[in-house]
């Protein structure tokens, strides 16, 4: 089986998020940027599936400007066969939407024909959670969303998915999409004769184009405005004063 994990170029969870002067987006000049956490948590999963033998070829993808083949070799540096680059312009990069990069991968996954795709849940820096049920609603492929466990049978998946309250546990018929949560695993680290192997393993790159697919915005963004880390916090010394502050000043209830 072929598993299919797309990745995203984000700015790296540890490092401070600032807002440029002029409130138009966030400042990502001379930061580190990483593999988004939960594509990484995916690729985990696939590369167990591969050493358990339930898999013989994995193949990330990407869509990105130029920089984001560092990913790519990240990705190749953990364990992946071989990447896809879809290659954006800076200005196609900085107004990227789940829709968009859903059409591509729709189109990669037609061409690749993986019986699973891998995705993380959700970017850390849009947090939209759209790129996999929009993957799943253009494929018409059944869909396990915030999965925290995945297993391999007779052509099918079994998923433990988290939902409001609980879990819940789903068969799914291959081929299909999984979006990885944060306690599917924890990713391995890349080693450094890894780092050099990925640099001989093989990147395809495409263009929109080639898979006619617009990255024409559909989105305006207004502003980004600095969330203020300043609480104004009282105790209170009962719930019966609680429930009146929320009831009389509040008034959320």
């Amino acid at each position: 089986m072929k598993i299919l994990v797309p990745v995203k170029r984000v700015v790296d969870h540890n490092v401070r998020i600032r807002v440029k002067t002029d409130h138009s987006g966030v400042d990502t000049g001379h930061v580190k940027m990483s593999v988004n956490p939960f594509d990484e948590i995916a690729l985990e999963e696939a590369l167990r599936l591969k050493d358990a033998e339930k898999a013989d070829e994995i193949v990330v993808v990407t869509a990105g400007e130029k920089k984001a083949q560092e990913q790519l070799r990240t990705a190749m540096a953990m364990g992946a066969d071989r990447a896809i680059h879809i290659q954006l312009t800076p200005d196609q990069a900085a107004t990227l939407e789940p829709l968009a990069v859903a059409k591509c991968f729709k189109e990669i996954a037609l061409r690749e024909k993986p019986g699973l795709v891998l995705i993380g849940k959700q970017a850390i820096d849009d947090d939209s959670n759209q790129t996999g049920q929009m993957l799943a609603a253009l494929l018409g492929w059944p869909q396990g969303t915030f999965v925290s466990s995945l297993s391999v049978f007779h052509g099918e998946i079994r998923v433990r998915r988290e939902i409001d309250g609980g879990a819940e546990t789903l068969n799914l018929k291959l081929p299909a999409i999984v979006t990885a949560d944060l306690r599917l695993n924890d990713p391995r680290r890349v080693s450094l004769p890894n780092i050099l192997k990925a640099k001989q393993k093989p990147v395809e790159t495409l263009s929109p184009d080639d898979l006619g697919v617009s990255f024409t915005p559909r989105l305006q963004t207004l502003q980004i405005d600095e969330v203020s880390g300043k609480r104004n916090c009282e105790k209170l010394p009962d719930v019966d004063t609680l429930i009146a502050r929320l009831r009389n000043n509040a008034k959320v209830i």
